[in-house]
Formats: C-alpha cells, structure tokens, sequence
C-alpha cells in the first residue's frame, strides 16, 4: 500500500513541477584542488596549499592536541585512531589529520580498539639479519598494518647505536655499527613508506642510554658525532627520505637536542639536505623561540609551547612568519611525498597469518647461533628421544620489550592473562610457544617442561632427557637500563645446574642486548634469539629441526665482563647519590662523556686490544664457508672476492667487508663498509662484489665550531674480508 500512495501522490504534482525536476541540470562535480594534481613535485603542492592556509590553520599544524588516550582526561577527537599522537588537518583544502602510532617492533595500543597487530622480532635482532630486503619486509608489515588501522604516521624507525649495552632500548635500534644501522633502519624506513604511510627516525640524537634521558648531556666532539651517530642517520635518511626526524630527550653538547641549531640546522637540514620535519620527542620541547629558531618543526604531544607562546613570538618578531612557513611547508610536502593525501586508508582487518608468516620469516634470519660443540645441533631426530625444555614460560610463550614499543599479546599475557592492553613495564610474554614447535618438529620426542624455579627438580629432568634447553630472559624496557651484564633472577646459576646435569644443554637466549654468560664453557649451545616476535617459536623450532640453517650475525659485541665496557658503570648510576625507584634511576643532572667516542663497540675492543665474548659480525651455521681471491679495484672503489660453501648443507653466508684508514687519519681499527648474504649449495662457490661506498672511508675535519669538510685521509688502506670482524682470512692494502 505504501508504494501505490508514493505513485498517487507523484501524479497530484503540478506537471510544470515534473517537468522542471526531469530537466534540472545536475550539480557540476566540485572542482580539485590544484595541489590534488599527484604529478605534482611534493614542494609545489605544499607551496599551493601554503598559499591557502591561515595564520590559525598554519598554527594548527605545527604541533599536537594532546596526550590524548595516552593520559586520562586530555581530548581524543571523533577522528582519532588512538594512537600516540595527533595533529589536526585541515578538512577544507582536503589535507588529513596526522595520527602518529607507536610502531617500533609493530603497532602499539592495539587492545584499546579490540585489534591485533603483529608481533615482529626485534629490530636489533632483524639487524643480525644484515638483510635489507628483510628490513624493508620488516617496514612494509608495519605499513600495510597501520594503513589497516587507519593510522598515517608510524614513529618507529630507531637508530641510536648502541654505545651502552645496558640501555633499556637496544632492542628497538640496530646495533653498534654506523653503516649496518643506517642501512637496516633505512630500508626499514623505505618499507613503510612504501605503503603510503609517513615514517620517522629517531631520536636525534647520541640518545643512546635511558638512565637520567631526559636530564643528561652528551659531550662529544664534532668528529666523532659525524663518523658514528649521525652518520648512522645519514645513511638511514639517504635510503628513505623519511617524513620526520624525532629529535631526542638529551643534551648534546649543553643544548637540548630539539633546540641544538647545530644538529637541526646545520647538520640534518644543511648538510643532510633534509626535507621533511623535525618533531620533538614527548615531552621534549624546552622553549618557544630558541626550540623554534634552532630548526624544530612540530611540538608533541601538545602545545605548550608552539601554541599560544608561538603566536606572540610570531607577533613580537623574534620568530619570523618566514620560519613559521618553512615548519609548514615541511610537514605539508612530507605529507604530499609519503601519499598520505593521494592515497587516503580504507580501513580493514588486518591479516594476522601474513604477518605471523612474515615474522617467522625475520625470525628465522635474526636468531644468530654462538656456540655448537661437537655439531650437537641441528638435533638428529632418530636419536633423540627426550627434550627437556626449563625456564623462562617456554611451554606457552616467548617474551617481548617494554614501553612505547610494547605489543599487546592476542588474548593478553600468555604467562598471566589480564584485561585492556599491556602495562607498562610489565613483562609480557606473547603466545608463541618453544614446547609446542619443537614437539611439532621433534615427533619421535618427548618433550617436557619444568619452570626451573625450583632448581632441583630442573636438574631431575635434565638428567633423565637426552637433551636440556634452558630458556633464559632480560626484560628490556623504556626509561631504564641494566645495572649490570647478568642475567637476572638467578638464571645464571640454573644454566650452571642444568649443564652439569646434562652435556648437552642448549642455553636460547631471549634478551634485549647482550649478557654475560659465565658458564659459556659448559654448555653445548646457545642461540640468541633476541625478542622473536609472534612467530619466535616457529622459527626456533625450524633452526632446532635443521629445516631452517642459522644465518644471523651479531648486530652488537658480547662483553666477557662489564670491566670490559668503555664504561664499566652506566654514567649516572656511578654518581655516589644515585639510586633507582621501581627501576627508574634517579640521578642529578650530569655529562655524558665516552672514552674513544669514535671507537664504538668492536672498535673499542680492537683498539683496546680486549678480546670479547663474541664479536660483532660473529654467528655459525651447520655448514662452512671459505674465502679467497680477494681484489680491489681502487679506482671503482670496488671489492670482489670468492666464497665458497665447504660443507653439506646449504646455507646463506653473510660476506663483511672492512677498511683500516691510514695510519695519519689516527683511527687504529677497522670500519665495517660493506656487506651481503650469499646464498649457497653445497660446494657451490660465488664471486662476491661489492663498492665501497666513499663517506664511509673519509674522517671529518673540524673547521671552526660548527663547521667542517669530509677529507679521504691520504696513504694506504687495508681492505679486509671474511666472516666477521674478528675473522677475516683476506686483506690486501690499497691507495684509494
């Protein structure tokens, strides 16, 4: 009935009525905008939008709304995705809201939504990889995840080098190597961005310790910054183009680092030629006026100072509207250059089995394998009958690092389940569980677990297995360090227990950095498996079985002892009134000043002429490689060389090259320049060529205070190369 009245009514309109609703001409399409046009360079479409904005709409842009859902109480728009961070867009020239997320090692906060994000290792982990195809996988599972969620902006991308291997966030950077830092974090970079998601890297910059971060002050001269920590960033930023630099929590040099005018201006925009924005760490603005003039674009979280205090340093002049400008047009091409415009997310489910698959598949490139006495591993599945799996929750999971590069387990804690998302600096275990896949890949064994909180017991079970794993942790986390090298809670002391029960016990390390390990003489094994992500046990498992050959490589040098390190206590814990409340220290301010600051990790140990527990580039396989045939093209700035596969297996080879300078340059130790995974058969040999890429091999001159030139320092050079940077069976000296 209710159509036939619709037909009625329609025939008691007026027929001049029908008539003029058949011919009205239909609205014309709104016209596009002219920076909508995506042939456009990225720096012509922010000048046009530019152009259009408001001195309010440019205020707008320059900073966030809050900490949002990050502290209770502070505003979350309808549009957020409840993420870190927020900055509003400006709807009426069609440019988005920027939501920042928290990415590091996947997608943080995701409980709040009822959403799952993946898990993946750790990225000094994917860094043992020395795979960059692997980081830029790595990236693009955080990109495709965040377009997913609806999120724009992923604020991971850490490249600190690791200066103190007690630093409570090792686990989120990529080592202790300039070049492989630059180019892992870079390609990292490149991967998220390639899912039309903007990217950041940070902190900027030597934020390379968490104990006193936000009152601390590096000293450091300016060579030795620009051949170590910012060179680290000027690779990563020259393979990625990233949207953003986050500038870190500490002085360097007595300038806070996001208002240091030598490393924003003069370093990362003048002599990086960096395009795209300076944002502050949370938190990390101390001024208005000198933050701004200094190079910093983009206050987080709020607006304390680039808000209100902004506006009368515009109005009173001592910040030019030219400066204002050049913060927005740098977040505006940033935007135009990632797509973030052109490509607006649709959101989706994410898919968890392409990132588990994903995962597992760095996983299996991260786990570096340190020791395999008597070729105990890969274990033969005929003889072995009994696994004896202790410690660590191996029977239901693997465990993660803290803070803003938590992930929140699918189904919470798999140790001890809890509702809403992860708490900070409490440990979580994700559930990828080592008992499970190595039953599944070991089915004529029977394998049992034990806590090992009771050590007795532990030892009963060894002793009547054919083999021990004893699966040890370090719970790494944000806004504190280690006080020591050790493993905590008395794990030392069960690895000892177990491996005298049992010779052939297999120590899998799951920690943030490295440890010390003094029962290394009595175990069969040890794999450092790092933080493995959801995929960890799966990967574990297949290296365990054979079905995977190990192939990662230390990112980082084990220490024997912490009387080894550059500095045997973390600066600031060494001050006589330092002491630490709910493991946070709690210290006066104080300098930061590294002894040999050029001399970073294996450096240091060459230099002091220190043999370390393991070295960096350091990791076996079930197979043997051999070297040989090394030459060098000069001219080319070009190394070849020949590795073959000696053994029966096949296996990936990750081929270092190394350059000592010439004696005048001053630096007596070897550089990492270079480097590939090689992938073999049996017997298969490969020529290997490699450039050696020029910046790598010069020293910087200082020239006056803030300034200074690159120089090739002249004389003979030794090129080396091999397995890591303690085996390197060729070496030939050349005159670049």
């Amino acid at each position: 009935m209710k159509s036939v009245r619709v037909v009625l009514l329609l025939c008691l309109l007026p027929l001049s009525n029908l008539h003029a609703q058949k011919n009205k001409r239909p609205e014309p399409p709104p016209t596009p905008h002219p920076w909508m046009n995506a042939s456009l360079d990225p720096d012509s479409r922010a000048d046009m939008v530019q152009q259009q904005l408001t001195f309010d709409e440019k205020m707008q842009l320059v900073h966030g709304i809050g900490w949002g859902v990050l502290r209770d109480g502070d505003p979350v728009p309808p549009t957020s995705n409840f993420g870190a961070g927020m900055v509003i867009g400006i709807p009426r020239l069609g440019i988005p809201d920027i939501n920042l997320m928290d990415s590091a090692v996947g997608i943080r906060m995701a409980a709040y939504q009822s959403r799952y994000a993946t898990l993946l290792p750790s990225t000094l982990g994917a860094a043992s990889s020395f795979d960059p195809e692997g980081a830029f996988l790595y990236g693009s599972v955080i990109g495709r995840e965040l377009r997913d969620w609806g999120s724009n902006m992923s604020i991971g991308g850490g490249v600190d080098l690791t200066r103190e291997p007690r630093n409570g966030r090792n686990f989120e950077y990529a080592g202790e190597d300039p070049v492989l830092a630059g180019t892992m974090t870079g390609n990292l970079m490149r991967g998220v961005i390639a899912n039309h998601v903007m990217s950041d890297i940070k902190h900027f910059a030597v934020n390379d310790e968490e104990t006193g971060r936000n009152i601390n002050n590096v000293v450091m001269g300016h060579r030795a910054l620009r051949e170590t920590d910012l060179l680290a960033f000027q690779i990563a930023i020259g393979i990625a183009s990233p949207s953003a630099v986050m500038c870190s929590y500490n002085k360097v040099n007595t300038h806070w680092a996001c208002e240091n005018d030598y490393l924003l201006n003069k370093v990362l925009k003048r002599d990086f030629g960096f395009k795209g924005f300076v944002v502050s760490d949370w938190e990390a603005t101390h001024s208005t006026v000198k933050a701004a003039n200094a190079g910093l674009d983009m206050e987080m979280p709020g607006e304390d100072f680039f808000g209100k205090d902004l506006r009368k340093a515009v109005a009173d002049k001592k910040v030019s509207m030219a400066r204002v400008d050049d913060m927005v047009h740098r977040i505006l091409r940033s935007m135009f250059a990632a797509g973030v415009v052109d490509y607006p997310f649709q959101r989706r489910v994410t898919d968890p089995f392409r990132g588990l698959d994903d995962a597992q598949h760095i996983a299996e490139e991260s786990i570096v394998l340190l020791k395999n006495r008597a070729h105990l591993l890969p274990l033969a599945k005929a003889t072995t009958h009994s696994i004896a799996l202790i410690g660590s929750h191996a029977d239901v999971g693997m465990l993660s690092g803290g803070g803003s590069a938590q992930v929140d387990a699918p189904g919470g804690n798999a140790v001890a389940p809890f509702e809403g998302a992860a708490r900070w600096g409490y440990p979580i275990y994700f559930p990828t569980s080592p008992l499970k896949y190595i039953q599944k890949a070991m089915p004529s064994a029977k394998v049992s677990y034990n806590s090992g909180d009771d050590i007795a017991a532990a030892v009963a079970l060894a002793k009547k297995s054919d083999v021990a794993f004893v699966f040890v942790n370090q719970f790494s986390t944000e806004s504190r360090d280690f006080l020591t090298l050790s493993l905590p809670n008395n794990q030392d002391a069960l690895v000892a227990a177990i491996a005298a029960a049992n010779p052939k016990t297999i120590v899998v390390l799951e920690t943030g950095g490295p440890v010390s390990m003094p029962w290394i003489e009595h175990v069969a094994a040890v794999f450092a498996a790092w933080y493995p992500g959801i995929g960890g046990a799966q990967a574990l498992a297949n290296l365990v079985s054979g079905e995977v050959n190990p192939s990662g490589k230390l990112p980082i040098t084990f220490a024997r002892t912490e009387a080894d390190l550059p500095t045997p206590v973390v600066p600031g814990l060494d001050q006589p009134n330092a002491y630490v409340v709910d493991g946070e220290a709690k210290v006066k301010p104080f300098d930061v000043v590294y002894p040999e600051p050029i001399a970073v990790g294996y450096r240091w140990y060459e230099l002091k002429k220190k043999t370390p527990l393991f070295s960096f580039g350091y990791g076996l396989s079930y197979t043997s490689y051999a070297y040989s045939a090394l030459k060098v093209d000069a001219s080319a700035k070009q190394v070849s060389f020949r590795v073959k596969n000696t053994g029966a297996r096949a296996g990936t080879e990750i081929a270092q090259v190394y350059v000592q300078l010439p004696e005048l340059a001053g630096e007596p130790f070897k550089k990492l320049v270079a480097f590939k995974r090689v992938t073999l058969k049996p017997m298969e040999e490969q020529t290997v060529t490699l450039p050696i890429d020029p910046a790598f091999i010069k020293i910087y001159v200082e020239e006056g205070t803030d300034d200074g030139h690159w120089e090739l320092p002249k004389g003979d050079f030794t090129v080396f190369a091999g397995g890591s940077s303690a085996t390197l069976p060729l070496h030939t000296v050349v005159a670049f």
